[in-house]
């Protein structure tokens, strides 16, 4: 059975939340001199009906709560977060579309950080904060839900961080959720406010500080220049957003075990960081000799840039600093790499995340092991512990859907016109929710161009992608829904 009692009184308190942020904008934006105040408060007002409407209809509601459930609340309520999350966007008439208005807001809470503004530079100031606080609430997800809304309903926090999070490393996670949530919220928290001094102190304004440590710490990537990170032209800002971009990527709770804790060798020992990190060096030093041997470049300039955009695609941030589609194929083919790769699970990041790949690694390992040794019982193991069969098929499982979503999406935006290198690209970034894809669509410029169909399928491969296909995938199925 599921209880929709439940699911919409969550639905209402969270647009309430919401509708409560819309306000405090539209009351703020004055100050910002700027010409919002009406389109905010009348998304507040809107949000607000509609929550009323959904807590009137969930009243009475119990804390009876299924894994079922679980899944249908995290897809609902994304869905409806960018939804009125477009309303600003179009009520103030800065995004006349609603196809692009509904675009933008479900890259900025997907944290995909794909735009389809041309004129950022000219944008509302209230409008850009909005804009970034998207991606920020997108990035901080999960440790949303469970530290703000589920101990109110006396719902079991595990259930929703298995709807939202699959793989490998989810049991790690789950095993602190009682103790860490609140923890690893407070982390979130510090990193923004860390990140928000050192771009200040770099040279940045506190509007620019702010709003691109929203967009950091949330590896999502929205900037309120039009040329993003290159309008700045500073090689510390750049040093400060590559430090914390890499912060990001790691999973929260070997965050919180090293920061509150003190247990560097958790994260030493943690097979999917090692991942993590080899792939972030070994691929920024390939690339910055390939950019060396190109010339006209120093070696200073070569490792900062090339780590820079490693570590950008690989936590699926999407700042750039340069146009790599200009560099030699198998440089940019190498980025491509990265941006399948992801980083760590419970993270912010998106793609496959390395802790998959690592497990995959271990599999195919094995195989040759026991193709080499058929009698033998050979254990797959990870962090010193086995790998079970069942989670190795849910990551075999995981993978294939992830390519064959990849293709599909390759495949119909094809057919809508785009060309092979467009469809592909476009396809990979909103899957991984990366953002920068190439050709037309590469770091230098926007999504503006893209026929209406694509805009809409990319929002929900951006959206299958945020919640780890499985979520949405499963609600396709008839056997979701049959009672039970």
């Amino acid at each position: 059975m599921i209880h929709f009692n439940t699911i919409f009184r969550i639905m209402g308190m969270l647009l309430m939340l919401l509708s409560g942020i819309f306000f405090l904008l539209g009351i703020v934006s004055p100050l910002f001199q700027g010409n919002d105040l009406f389109s905010f408060l009348v998304s507040s007002f809107v949000t607000l009906l509609v929550s009323l409407w959904f807590l009137i209809i969930g009243k009475g509601s119990k804390s009876e709560f299924s894994r079922r459930d679980s899944y249908i609340t995290i897809t609902f309520c994304w869905i409806a977060f960018a939804l009125f999350g477009a309303l600003p966007y179009w009520l103030g008439g800065h995004i006349p579309s609603l196809t692009d208005a509904f675009f933008e807001s479900m890259s900025g809470f997907t944290t995909t950080g794909a735009s389809v503004i041309d004129n950022v530079d000219s944008q509302p100031h209230t409008l850009l904060l909005w804009r970034s606080l998207t991606q920020w609430l997108g990035g901080l997800g999960i440790v949303f839900f469970t530290v703000a809304i589920l101990p109110m309903f006396g719902i079991d926090k595990v259930q929703l961080f298995a709807a939202e999070s699959t793989g490998v490393v989810r049991r790690k996670v789950h095993s602190r959720v009682s103790v860490g949530s609140r923890w690893i919220f407070a982390i979130y928290i510090l990193l923004t406010v860390a990140c928000s001094i050192a771009l200040k102190v770099s040279g940045m304004n506190w509007f620019d500080a702010v709003n691109h440590a929203l967009t950091t710490i949330a590896t999502s990537g929205f900037s309120t220049r039009q040329a993003g990170i290159a309008a700045f032209d500073s090689a510390q800002i750049e040093y400060v957003l590559t430090i914390f971009m890499f912060l990001s990527g790691i999973n929260y709770t070997l965050l919180y075990l090293l920061l509150f804790k003190g247990k560097l060798k958790e994260l030493y020992n943690n097979t999917e960081f090692r991942v993590y990190f080899f792939t972030v060096l070994g691929l920024s030093l390939v690339i910055a000799m390939g950019l060396l041997a190109q010339g006209d470049i120093d070696v200073e300039k070569a490792l900062r840039v090339s780590f820079f955009q490693v570590i950008s695609l690989q936590t699926t941030t999407g700042y750039a600093t340069a146009d790599y589609t200009q560099w030699p194929p198998y440089l940019w083919m190498l980025l491509s790499f990265v941006m399948f790769l992801g980083a760590c699970s419970g993270s912010s990041s998106g793609a496959m995340k390395c802790g998959r790949v690592a497990v995959l690694a271990k599999s195919i390992r094995g195989e040759f092991r026991r193709i080499l040794h058929p009698n033998a019982v050979i254990p797959v193991r990870m962090d010193g512990n086995p790998i079970s069969q069942d989670t190795r098929a849910t990551v075999l499982t995981f993978t294939c859907l992830y390519f064959l979503l990849i293709f599909f999406g390759w495949f119909v935006f094809m057919v809508m016109g785009l060309d092979f290198v467009e469809g592909y690209s476009i396809s990979v970034s909103c899957v991984g929710n990366i953002g920068p894809a190439l050709g037309s669509l590469g770091p230098a410029y926007t999504w503006s161009a893209l026929p209406t169909g694509a805009k809409w399928l990319s929002t929900l491969l951006m959206l299958i992608g945020r919640l780890e296909l499985f979520t949405i995938l499963l609600m396709f199925t008839t056997s979701f829904w049959k009672k039970r």
